[in-house]
C-alpha cells in the first residue's frame, strides 16, 4: 500500500509530493464514455460492480497516488425523498425543491445505511483491489441545501441566498438536518473501509465572508468533528473561495485543505502553518494549454512548495470533460518525475 497521501496528510511526507486529481474518474476519459454510453449516470452511481470498475480507471490508465469513490454528493438527496435526476447537458436536478420554511419540518430522517447501501458495497468491493488509499467524499450542509433549494445548479444562488437572509432560523435548521444525515454517510463509508474522507462545499464561494463563517464553516466543521475513533480518518476540507477562506478553515483544525485555483499556494502556506497540509491547486484550465506550459506550470508549484511534508498535488477544482487524457496524463508523471 503506498503511503504517500496518508504521510503528507499527516505532514510527515518526506518523498515526492502524491498527486491525485478531483473528477479524476470522469468523462474525459474513452473508457468512461464507453461505460456511460451503456448506462445512465444513476445507474453507474448504484451499481457498485460498475462504480468499482470507473473508481479504478484512473489508478490503472495514470497511476495516480490516491483512488476516490465513484459516487456524487447528491446521493444525500436521493435519500431525503426529493427526487433526483441528472439530464444530460443540464446535470442534476431536484424533482421537488423546497421552497419554504414548513418544507424542512417536512423532511425524513432517513437510514442511511439502508437507503445509501449500495455505497457501502462498493468501497467494499473496490478496497481490496487497491494498493493506494481511497478517499471517500460527501457534500457539505450549505452546498446540498442550496441545490435542495434552487432545484438544481444555480449562477446566482438568489432562492438560497434570500431564504438564508431572510428566515435564517429555518435555514440554519435545514443546515442541521442536511448535517446530521451526512455525518450518518461518512460513518457508512468509514465502516466500508475508506481511509480519507473530503468534505466538497462547492458553492460556498457566492456567500460573503460572515455569511460563510455563520452558514458554511460551523457545519463543514460539524462534520469533520463527527469522524472520530482510534484510528481518525484525516479529513480535507474543500470549498471554492478556500484560497481566501483558507485561515478560518484551518481554525478549525482539518488534516487538510484543498485550495481552489484562485489563491497563490505558497502565500496559502504562509497564512496557514504545519500541521494543515494543503492540497491543490492548479488551474483546470491548464490542461488545455500546450504541453510545454502545462509542464511548467506543475514544476513551478512543485517548486513553490518543495520539500513541504504536507503537499498533496492535485487541481484548484475538477478536470473538465473535454480535456484530453495525454494532457492529465503528463500532469501526473511531471509530479512523479516520469516526464
Amino acid at each position: 500500500m503506498s503511503k504517500l497521501l496518508l504521510d503528507a496528510l499527516h505532514c510527515c511526507n518526506k518523498d515526492r509530493p502524491p498527486v491525485w486529481l478531483m473528477r479524476q474518474a470522469g468523462r474525459y476519459m474513452p473508457q468512461y464514455r464507453a461505460i456511460r454510453a451503456k448506462h445512465s449516470f444513476m445507474q453507474m452511481v448504484h451499481d457498485p460492480e460498475i462504480a468499482t470498475e470507473i473508481s479504478l480507471l484512473p489508478v490503472n490508465l495514470l497511476k495516480v497516488d490516491a483512488a476516490i469513490l465513484f459516487s456524487d454528493i447528491l446521493v444525500i438527496a436521493e435519500a431525503l425523498g426529493v427526487g433526483l435526476r441528472f439530464d444530460e447537458g443540464k446535470g442534476p436536478i431536484i424533482e421537488r425543491p423546497l421552497d419554504k420554511p414548513q418544507d424542512v419540518d417536512r423532511l425524513p430522517l432517513p437510514n442511511i445505511s439502508e437507503s445509501l447501501h449500495f455505497v457501502g458495497e462498493t468501497i467494499k468491493l473496490l478496497k481490496p483491489l487497491l494498493k493506494v488509499p481511497l478517499i471517500g467524499f460527501c457534500g457539505a450542509p450549505f452546498t446540498l441545501a442550496s441545490y435542495l433549494i434552487e432545484g438544481g445548479v444555480s449562477r446566482d444562488f438568489k432562492k438560497t441566498k434570500q431564504w438564508m437572509l431572510r428566515e435564517p432560523k429555518s435555514f440554519h435548521r435545514l443546515l442541521d438536518h442536511i448535517a446530521k444525515c451526512t455525518i450518518d454517510y461518512i460513518q457508512l463509508q468509514i465502516k466500508a473501509g475508506v481511509q480519507v474522507l473530503q468534505i466538497f462545499d462547492s458553492w460556498a464561494n457566492a456567500l460573503g465572508h460572515a455569511q460563510f463563517c455563520e452558514f458554511a464553516l460551523p457545519y463543514m466543521q460539524q462534520v469533520m468533528q463527527s469522524v472520530k475513533g482510534p484510528k481518525k480518518i484525516p479529513v480535507i476540507l474543500f470549498c471554492r473561495g478556500s484560497s481566501l477562506f483558507a485561515t478560518e478553515m484551518a481554525a478549525t483544525q482539518p488534516a487538510a485543505i484543498s485550495v481552489d485555483w484562485s489563491g497563490d499556494i505558497g502565500k496559502v502556506r504562509s497564512a496557514v502553518p504545519l500541521p494543515v497540509a494543503l492540497q491543490g491547486n492548479l488551474d483546470p484550465d491548464l490542461l488545455y494549454a500546450p504541453k510545454s506550459l502545462l509542464k511548467r506550470e506543475v514544476k513551478r508549484m512543485l517548486k513553490t512548495m518543495r520539500n513541504d511534508p504536507g503537499y498533496i498535488f492535485n487541481l484548484g477544482h475538477g478536470i473538465h470533460p473535454d480535456v484530453g487524457v495525454d494532457a492529465v496524463k503528463l500532469l501526473v508523471d511531471t509530479v512523479q518525475g516520469n516526464d
